[in-house]
């Protein structure tokens, strides 16, 4: 495996200085339309993720690529895919003329759906179709859309299989495959899907991971799938944005909410995403904070496809302030200069809370991700660190909101406690010795409320004895039916008994010999006279 690395330091999009210097789109060997529709999405100078993997991509390898979140990665292989494609564009109607060339598999249907706007942002100049599809929503349209012929197919893999298994679409002239948040889609949950859709795909094609973050496990598992893969990482792995402020509070669980409040009103009530790690802790939330008089929305996967996307388009508008939602919007959401992210509750993987962070400070603006810490998450907060390589600073909680196992106590003095043993345990020792009043009257207080124990009575305690059975007893009667039962007997009365109808022919019988008897001469004679 290749690999080409850039500093955190070539990140250089940020200033109008840098801008200048950062490599444009215009230099790269890219047809005039898809330049065009790159200029009217308003991009001019290339992320360093883009700057490394699109060129890549145009020479046909394999690519792994590594970068922060809210970096471009979805340019960074739509556009190449798109200019590799443009060799089998062309203007008809005809199905068989418009096949699936490239196939972009995404974790979540919401991310699945921004894939596909921006794919066809890139590609509104061209004859190229693009197709998503996605479930919780009606399978026939989707069918209908890519029966009439599509080259791109962005997919989650659940309805992708459905839809082969459908025979709605063919994937044997698939020449891109595209693994977007590279990481979820190779987890044991998406493994045997993926590995599923992969056996319909040809086995000569180009294949592209895209993601984050990636472990250890998830590169040796990623390399069973590329041919000679290039990696291409634009800062160290797993590593948080640096333009993110990160902050850590110590609070109780039962004062999560207030400290919501308080810190989100402290900056102005703007937008913010609430993460949580169960659907029915956002659903509660929500309602809490409708209480409150906010405009709330929950986001997760109970809801239906519908609902979902009708809250993140509200979300976008500007029509709600708070979205509650779990890890189902962590990952490639795109929304534009969200300034707050909360975590109200500390994810189970160190992997969700670089992605869940990622959702603010995107495209060079700065964010605020707060994270709320109870007492039993330190493992959690541990695995954290491990991850992003970083030590966290864990603020208390502003007065009474402060966690009871959180505040800071007073610390012990092992030196005065080493010194004063002795006069301690001589004090304690005389102190036994002397019985005082007081000691007397509680413990006759505490044995009058103490309820007494009922008396033992001997019979109801002894064990259970079976009684014996004498001699010239019968057995019980249910043994008797048993025994009965036992005894072998003629057929069931249940049992018709065969009926006995003539035989057409009768038994055969035995053809005896026949003896042939000469009439002596006499008898001949006395005839013929």
């Amino acid at each position: 495996m290749n690999r080409v690395s850039v500093g955190p330091g070539d990140n250089r999009t940020m200033t109008e200085e840098t801008k200048v210097e950062a490599p444009r789109f215009d230099t790269l060997p890219l047809d005039p339309k898809l330049l065009r529709a790159v200029s009217d999405s308003g991009y001019t100078a290339m992320t360093p993720i883009q700057a490394k993997a699109i060129p890549i991509v145009l020479a046909g390898k394999d690519v792994m690529g590594a970068a922060q979140t809210g970096t471009g990665k979805t340019a960074a292989f739509s556009i190449p895919l798109l200019q590799r494609m443009l060799k089998h564009e062309n203007a008809s109607m005809s199905p068989a003329r418009h096949p699936v060339r490239a196939v972009v598999l995404a974790p979540t249907r919401e991310l699945a759906d921004q894939v596909a706007q921006n794919v066809l942002a890139y590609a509104k100049h061209t004859n190229l179709r693009v197709a998503c599809v996605f479930g919780g929503v009606d399978i026939k349209p989707q069918a209908a859309q890519l029966k009439a012929g599509v080259e791109v197919l962005i997919a989650t893999p659940g309805r992708l299989l459905d839809h082969i298994e459908g025979r709605n679409c063919a994937l044997h002239q698939v020449e891109y495959v595209v693994l977007d948040e590279a990481d979820r889609m190779l987890d044991i949950g998406f493994l045997p899907d993926l590995q599923r859709i992969l056996s319909h795909l040809p086995k000569t094609r180009q294949t592209l991971l895209f993601s984050a973050t990636f472990s250890p496990e998830i590169k040796r598992l990623a390399s069973s799938y590329l041919q000679s893969p290039e990696l291409v990482e634009v800062a160290r792995p797993n590593a948080t944005a640096t333009n993110v402020e990160q902050r850590f509070y110590a609070v109780g669980d039962d004062k999560k909410r207030a400290l919501l409040l308080q810190l989100w009103r402290e900056r102005g009530s703007t937008q913010a995403i609430v993460f949580m790690n169960s659907k029915l802790g956002a659903a509660r939330l929500t309602r809490a904070l409708e209480r409150e008089g906010i405009k709330a929305s929950a986001l997760h996967g109970d809801k239906s496809q519908d609902e979902r996307l009708k809250t993140l388009a509200a979300f976008k508008a500007g029509e709600v302030d708070l979205l509650v939602a779990t890890d189902v919007a962590g990952r490639g959401l795109d929304i534009a200069e969200l300034p707050l992210v909360f975590n109200f509750d500390v994810p189970f993987n160190a992997e969700d809370y670089v992605h869940r962070i990622g959702r603010t400070g995107r495209a060079g603006a700065s964010g605020v991700a707060i994270t709320f810490v109870s007492p039993s998450d330190a493992r959690l907060v541990a695995d954290i660190e491990k991850l992003i390589k970083r030590k966290m600073d864990l603020e208390p909680a502003a007065g009474s909101l402060a966690s009871d196992d959180d505040r800071p106590r007073r610390p012990r003095r092992d030196a005065e406690e080493g010194a004063g043993e002795a006069p301690r345990r001589e004090r304690s020792e005389r102190a036994d010795r002397v019985e005082r009043p007081d000691r007397v009257e509680r413990a006759e207080r505490s044995s009058w409320s103490t309820p007494r124990r009922a008396p033992a009575d001997p019979f109801f305690d002894k064990p259970y004895e079976p009684k014996p059975k004498p001699e010239s007893a019968e057995p019980p009667a249910w043994e008797q039916a048993a025994a009965k039962s036992l005894k072998p007997s003629g057929p069931s009365k249940y049992i018709k008994p065969k009926r006995q109808t003539a035989a057409l022919f009768g038994p055969k019988r035995e053809v005896e010999p026949e003896v042939s008897v000469q009439p002596d001469v006499a008898s001949q004679e006395n005839i013929a006279g």
